[in-house]
């Protein structure tokens, strides 16, 4: 642990303040990398638009904080078209390195699209093994949600992400447009 109280070891962990200044300036490396236009359908593309605005200050980073831990919950209120879904931020103390959610079931969209797990990690962090990690270390969340196996799903060119998606057991479904579909099981 380190004085923020978090794990110096990359773990997930409930979105929390405590990573307040990492995460502005992932989300910034994003914003470098053309996230967050209207054309990037992201999570961290619609966090980004919906957010950016008030992140900044302590009191509106809680607010987001609150809000996605919130989603978590059937009961709380979401956009036509959207499930409840468990975010968990990856940090190693209070250095925000990505972020992985597990939507809790799946709509026609998520089916072709989505899938149940999608995750992302900051640009200045990739290529170390983390969204390998990072989907490994979620697929028991999946499991208590009793998710027996997850979709994942990847751009066809994306030859990372799909490396992590075989690398966690993720076996080839299809392909439907320019997504690649994978069930990965959950070891339930």
């Amino acid at each position: 642990m380190d004085t923020s109280g978090l794990p110096r070891t990359p773990t997930l962990v409930p979105p929390t303040p405590q990573v307040h200044a990492s995460f502005l300036a992932a989300m910034a490396e994003f914003r470098a990398e053309g996230r967050g236009d209207r054309q990037d359908h992201t999570m961290v593309g619609r966090e980004i638009r919906e957010h950016c605005a008030t992140w900044h200050t302590p009191a509106g980073f809680d607010e987001f904080v609150r809000e996605l831990r919130s989603q978590a919950r059937e009961e709380t209120p979401r956009p036509a078209g959207f499930v409840p879904s468990t975010t968990l931020w990856w940090v190693a103390g209070p250095v925000y390195l990505g972020r992985i959610a597990v939507r809790h079931r799946l709509n026609q969209s998520l089916r072709e699209l989505g899938g149940h797990i999608g995750y992302d990690v900051r640009p200045t962090a990739r290529r170390r093994g983390h969204a390998t990690a990072m989907l490994r270390a979620v697929l028991p969340v999946a499991r208590d949600l009793g998710i027996t196996s997850a979709l994942v799903t990847c751009d066809v060119d994306n030859v990372a992400s799909r490396r992590v998606i075989e690398a966690n057991g993720g076996v080839l479904e299809d392909q439907r447009g320019d997504k690649l579909r994978f069930w990965v099981p959950t070891g339930a």
